[in-house]
Protein backbone atom coordinates (compact mmCIF):
# COMPACT_ATOMS: atom_id res chain seq x y z
CA UNK A 1 0.00 0.00 0.00
CA UNK A 2 1.70 3.79 -0.62
CA UNK A 3 2.03 5.55 1.63
CA UNK A 4 -0.57 8.38 1.57
CA UNK A 5 -2.91 5.58 0.73
CA UNK A 6 -2.05 4.05 4.96
CA UNK A 7 -2.25 7.69 6.14
CA UNK A 8 -6.10 7.67 4.70
CA UNK A 9 -7.16 4.73 6.40
CA UNK A 10 -5.50 5.06 9.60
CA UNK A 11 -7.04 8.72 9.38
CA UNK A 12 -10.13 7.21 8.47
CA UNK A 13 -10.32 4.31 11.02
CA UNK A 14 -9.72 7.58 13.74
CA UNK A 15 -11.20 10.45 12.70
CA UNK A 16 -13.50 10.44 15.68
CA UNK A 17 -10.64 11.65 17.92
CA UNK A 18 -10.54 15.21 16.38
CA UNK A 19 -12.26 18.12 17.44
CA UNK A 20 -12.89 21.16 15.05
CA UNK A 21 -10.50 23.96 16.02
CA UNK A 22 -12.99 26.61 14.78
CA UNK A 23 -15.68 25.13 16.72
CA UNK A 24 -15.39 22.24 19.09
CA UNK A 25 -17.37 20.13 17.04
CA UNK A 26 -16.86 16.70 15.86
CA UNK A 27 -14.90 15.57 12.95
CA UNK A 28 -15.07 12.72 10.32
CA UNK A 29 -13.11 11.77 7.41
CA UNK A 30 -15.02 12.77 3.98
CA UNK A 31 -15.01 10.76 0.55
CA UNK A 32 -12.47 13.75 -0.40
CA UNK A 33 -10.18 12.78 2.31
CA UNK A 34 -10.07 16.23 4.25
CA UNK A 35 -11.50 16.46 7.92
CA UNK A 36 -14.75 17.88 7.97
CA UNK A 37 -17.20 19.35 10.78
CA UNK A 38 -21.45 19.11 11.06
CA UNK A 39 -20.54 22.61 10.54
CA UNK A 40 -18.33 22.24 7.11
CA UNK A 41 -15.09 23.36 8.44
CA UNK A 42 -12.77 21.29 6.81
CA UNK A 43 -8.96 21.11 6.82
CA UNK A 44 -7.58 18.97 3.93
CA UNK A 45 -4.76 15.79 3.98
CA UNK A 46 -1.33 17.06 2.33
CA UNK A 47 -0.39 15.15 -0.52
CA UNK A 48 2.43 13.72 2.12
CA UNK A 49 0.24 12.40 3.76
CA UNK A 50 0.03 14.32 7.25
CA UNK A 51 -2.92 17.32 8.71
CA UNK A 52 -1.99 20.78 8.85
CA UNK A 53 -4.63 21.77 11.45
CA UNK A 54 -2.89 25.45 12.20
CA UNK A 55 -5.10 28.14 11.26
CA UNK A 56 -2.30 30.98 11.55
CA UNK A 57 0.38 29.08 10.12
CA UNK A 58 3.62 29.70 11.94
CA UNK A 59 7.29 28.82 11.04
CA UNK A 60 9.34 28.24 14.20
CA UNK A 61 12.84 30.28 13.97
CA UNK A 62 16.13 27.80 13.64
CA UNK A 63 13.90 24.42 13.63
CA UNK A 64 14.19 24.31 9.59
CA UNK A 65 14.59 21.32 7.60
CA UNK A 66 18.26 20.98 7.84
CA UNK A 67 17.89 20.81 12.07
CA UNK A 68 14.81 17.94 11.40
CA UNK A 69 16.53 15.65 9.33
CA UNK A 70 20.21 15.75 11.07
CA UNK A 71 17.79 15.05 13.82
CA UNK A 72 16.17 12.07 11.84
CA UNK A 73 20.04 10.76 11.25
CA UNK A 74 20.69 10.86 15.17
CA UNK A 75 17.78 9.24 15.68
CA UNK A 76 18.12 6.34 13.84
CA UNK A 77 21.89 5.58 14.88
CA UNK A 78 20.35 4.43 18.21
CA UNK A 79 21.54 7.96 19.93
CA UNK A 80 17.95 7.81 22.03
CA UNK A 81 17.15 3.99 21.62
CA UNK A 82 17.41 3.33 25.52
CA UNK A 83 15.12 6.44 26.49
CA UNK A 84 12.71 4.50 23.66
CA UNK A 85 13.26 1.88 26.01
CA UNK A 86 12.33 3.16 29.17
CA UNK A 87 9.36 4.81 27.83
CA UNK A 88 8.01 1.44 26.85
CA UNK A 89 8.94 -0.06 30.06
CA UNK A 90 7.02 2.61 32.14
CA UNK A 91 3.66 2.25 29.66
CA UNK A 92 3.51 -1.17 29.69
CA UNK A 93 3.60 -1.01 33.45
CA UNK A 94 1.37 2.23 33.84
CA UNK A 95 -0.84 1.37 30.90
CA UNK A 96 -1.03 -2.01 29.25
CA UNK A 97 -0.92 -4.55 32.31
CA UNK A 98 -4.70 -2.48 32.85
CA UNK A 99 -5.54 -1.48 29.16
CA UNK A 100 -3.54 -4.49 27.61
CA UNK A 101 -5.84 -4.53 23.90
CA UNK A 102 -5.54 -0.69 22.65
CA UNK A 103 -3.77 2.13 24.06
CA UNK A 104 -3.77 5.82 21.85
CA UNK A 105 -0.69 7.63 22.31
CA UNK A 106 -0.06 11.27 21.66
CA UNK A 107 3.28 12.97 21.12
CA UNK A 108 3.42 16.70 21.32
CA UNK A 109 6.06 18.38 19.90
CA UNK A 110 6.97 15.21 18.01
CA UNK A 111 9.78 17.15 15.55
CA UNK A 112 10.54 14.12 12.75
CA UNK A 113 8.55 11.13 14.54
CA UNK A 114 11.00 9.11 15.45
CA UNK A 115 10.73 8.75 18.90
CA UNK A 116 6.75 8.16 18.86
CA UNK A 117 7.50 5.37 15.96
CA UNK A 118 10.09 3.52 17.70
CA UNK A 119 7.83 3.55 20.81
CA UNK A 120 4.66 2.42 18.78
CA UNK A 121 7.12 -0.59 17.56
CA UNK A 122 8.22 -1.56 20.86
CA UNK A 123 4.55 -1.49 22.16
CA UNK A 124 3.31 -3.28 19.11
CA UNK A 125 5.29 -6.49 19.28
CA UNK A 126 3.50 -7.32 22.99
CA UNK A 127 0.29 -7.83 20.71
CA UNK A 128 -1.48 -4.83 21.76
CA UNK A 129 -3.13 -2.13 18.76
CA UNK A 130 -1.00 0.93 18.96
CA UNK A 131 -2.78 4.35 17.74
CA UNK A 132 0.43 6.66 17.61
CA UNK A 133 -0.54 10.43 17.02
CA UNK A 134 2.78 13.17 16.64
CA UNK A 135 1.93 17.09 16.24
CA UNK A 136 4.02 19.47 15.80
CA UNK A 137 4.25 23.24 14.97
CA UNK A 138 6.74 22.86 11.99
CA UNK A 139 5.52 22.11 8.79
CA UNK A 140 9.14 20.57 7.83
CA UNK A 141 9.17 17.92 11.04
CA UNK A 142 5.91 16.54 10.34
CA UNK A 143 6.38 16.39 6.47
CA UNK A 144 9.57 14.31 7.58
CA UNK A 145 7.44 12.27 10.25
CA UNK A 146 4.99 11.28 7.46
CA UNK A 147 7.04 10.51 4.75
CA UNK A 148 9.20 7.82 7.27
CA UNK A 149 6.50 6.66 9.30
CA UNK A 150 3.08 6.51 7.51
CA UNK A 151 1.23 3.56 9.75
CA UNK A 152 0.80 7.02 12.19
CA UNK A 153 -0.87 10.41 12.49
CA UNK A 154 0.52 13.52 12.27
CA UNK A 155 -0.68 16.87 12.26
CA UNK A 156 0.87 20.12 12.52
CA UNK A 157 -0.91 21.82 15.29
CA UNK A 158 -0.10 24.18 18.28
CA UNK A 159 -0.29 22.98 21.46
CA UNK A 160 -1.84 25.78 23.17
CA UNK A 161 -4.91 24.48 20.85
CA UNK A 162 -4.27 20.87 19.91
CA UNK A 163 -7.35 19.63 18.18
CA UNK A 164 -8.20 16.73 19.51
CA UNK A 165 -11.41 16.00 21.79
CA UNK A 166 -11.64 15.37 25.72
CA UNK A 167 -10.15 12.13 27.25
CA UNK A 168 -8.72 10.89 24.32
CA UNK A 169 -4.93 9.14 25.17
CA UNK A 170 -3.96 6.70 27.76
CA UNK A 171 -0.48 7.77 27.27
CA UNK A 172 1.23 11.99 25.96
CA UNK A 173 4.59 12.32 25.61
CA UNK A 174 6.68 15.65 26.08
CA UNK A 175 10.03 14.63 25.01
CA UNK A 176 12.33 17.88 25.16
CA UNK A 177 9.66 19.95 23.85
CA UNK A 178 7.48 22.95 25.76
CA UNK A 179 4.01 22.02 27.60
CA UNK A 180 0.62 23.10 27.86
CA UNK A 181 -0.32 21.37 30.84
CA UNK A 182 -3.99 22.30 30.80
CA UNK A 183 -4.26 20.96 27.42
CA UNK A 184 -2.57 18.14 28.28
CA UNK A 185 -4.93 17.26 31.21
CA UNK A 186 -8.07 17.82 28.91
CA UNK A 187 -6.53 15.30 26.37
CA UNK A 188 -5.62 13.08 29.07
CA UNK A 189 -7.92 9.87 30.12
CA UNK A 190 -7.95 10.07 33.83
CA UNK A 191 -6.13 6.92 33.61
CA UNK A 192 -3.33 7.73 31.59
CA UNK A 193 0.04 9.17 32.47
CA UNK A 194 1.83 12.19 31.14
CA UNK A 195 5.72 10.95 30.84
CA UNK A 196 8.01 14.36 30.36
CA UNK A 197 11.50 14.06 29.37
CA UNK A 198 13.91 16.54 30.36
CA UNK A 199 17.70 17.46 29.86
CA UNK A 200 19.85 15.97 32.89
CA UNK A 201 22.77 17.73 33.98
CA UNK A 202 25.66 15.94 31.65
CA UNK A 203 23.06 16.05 28.31
CA UNK A 204 25.53 16.64 25.72
CA UNK A 205 28.32 17.54 27.81
CA UNK A 206 30.81 17.20 25.45
CA UNK A 207 29.58 19.70 23.15
CA UNK A 208 28.53 22.39 26.13
CA UNK A 209 32.24 22.32 26.75
CA UNK A 210 33.29 23.51 23.39
CA UNK A 211 30.52 25.73 23.08
CA UNK A 212 30.19 27.45 26.28
CA UNK A 213 33.45 26.37 27.95
CA UNK A 214 33.50 27.27 31.57
CA UNK A 215 30.38 29.93 31.60
CA UNK A 216 27.18 28.82 33.52
CA UNK A 217 25.60 27.22 30.99
CA UNK A 218 28.27 24.53 30.45
CA UNK A 219 25.63 22.88 33.03
CA UNK A 220 22.10 22.61 32.10
CA UNK A 221 19.47 22.76 35.17
CA UNK A 222 15.79 21.27 34.57
CA UNK A 223 14.84 22.35 38.48
CA UNK A 224 12.57 24.52 37.50
CA UNK A 225 10.78 22.26 34.92
CA UNK A 226 10.22 19.47 37.29
CA UNK A 227 9.13 21.73 40.01
CA UNK A 228 6.81 23.26 37.19
CA UNK A 229 5.35 19.47 36.92
CA UNK A 230 4.85 18.36 40.21
CA UNK A 231 2.69 21.63 40.24
CA UNK A 232 0.63 20.44 37.81
CA UNK A 233 0.45 16.77 37.91
CA UNK A 234 0.81 14.33 40.30
CA UNK A 235 4.72 13.02 40.17
CA UNK A 236 4.30 9.30 40.32
CA UNK A 237 7.74 8.64 39.32
CA UNK A 238 11.25 9.99 38.37
CA UNK A 239 13.93 8.05 36.20
CA UNK A 240 17.35 9.44 35.64
CA UNK A 241 19.08 7.86 32.42
CA UNK A 242 22.69 8.68 31.48
CA UNK A 243 25.02 7.13 29.25
CA UNK A 244 27.56 7.43 26.74
CA UNK A 245 26.97 7.08 22.47
CA UNK A 246 29.89 6.53 19.64
CA UNK A 247 29.78 8.71 17.13
CA UNK A 248 31.64 8.71 13.84
CA UNK A 249 32.36 12.03 11.85
CA UNK A 250 29.33 12.27 10.11
CA UNK A 251 26.85 11.29 13.34
CA UNK A 252 29.11 14.21 15.48
CA UNK A 253 28.23 16.92 12.28
CA UNK A 254 24.66 15.79 12.30
CA UNK A 255 24.69 15.81 16.07
CA UNK A 256 25.85 19.50 16.17
CA UNK A 257 23.40 20.39 13.33
CA UNK A 258 20.36 18.66 15.23
CA UNK A 259 20.63 20.66 18.70
CA UNK A 260 20.16 24.30 19.69
CA UNK A 261 22.96 24.07 21.36
CA UNK A 262 24.99 25.30 18.22
CA UNK A 263 22.52 28.06 17.63
CA UNK A 264 24.59 31.73 16.91
CA UNK A 265 28.10 29.41 16.98
CA UNK A 266 30.11 30.81 14.49
CA UNK A 267 31.52 28.69 11.78
CA UNK A 268 34.86 28.54 13.47
CA UNK A 269 33.09 27.24 16.30
CA UNK A 270 31.51 24.22 14.57
CA UNK A 271 34.86 23.01 13.43
CA UNK A 272 36.30 23.29 16.42
CA UNK A 273 33.94 20.32 17.88
CA UNK A 274 34.44 18.19 14.39
CA UNK A 275 38.34 18.93 15.08
CA UNK A 276 37.82 17.96 18.47
CA UNK A 277 37.88 13.97 18.07
CA UNK A 278 34.91 13.56 20.34
CA UNK A 279 33.89 10.12 19.35
CA UNK A 280 31.04 9.53 22.04
CA UNK A 281 28.38 12.01 23.46
CA UNK A 282 26.68 11.86 26.72
CA UNK A 283 22.82 10.86 27.14
CA UNK A 284 21.69 12.61 30.52
CA UNK A 285 17.95 12.63 30.88
CA UNK A 286 15.63 13.11 33.38
CA UNK A 287 12.05 10.98 32.83
CA UNK A 288 9.16 12.28 34.54
CA UNK A 289 5.80 10.66 34.83
CA UNK A 290 2.15 11.75 36.33
CA UNK A 291 -1.17 11.34 36.42
CA UNK A 292 -3.77 13.95 36.59
CA UNK A 293 -5.08 15.44 39.74
CA UNK A 294 -9.06 14.22 39.65
CA UNK A 295 -11.52 16.83 41.09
Amino acid sequence: MKKIELAKCVIRKHSNIFMCLLCGATMNMNQSYSLICLNRHCFDLSKYGYIHLLPNPVKPAKYDKKLFESRHVICRSGFFAGMTREIAHIVRNEIMNAKPKRIHILDVGCGEGSHLADLAKNLSSAGSEILGVGTDISKDAVRIASREYPGLIWCVSDLARSPFRDRQFDVILSIFSPANYSEFARMLDDEGVLIKVVPGRNYLKELRKIFYGQTGRQTYSNEHVVTHFSKHYNLIYTQQLQYEKRLDLSELNHLIHMTPLSWGKTEETMQKVLQSNISSATIDVIVLVGKKRLH
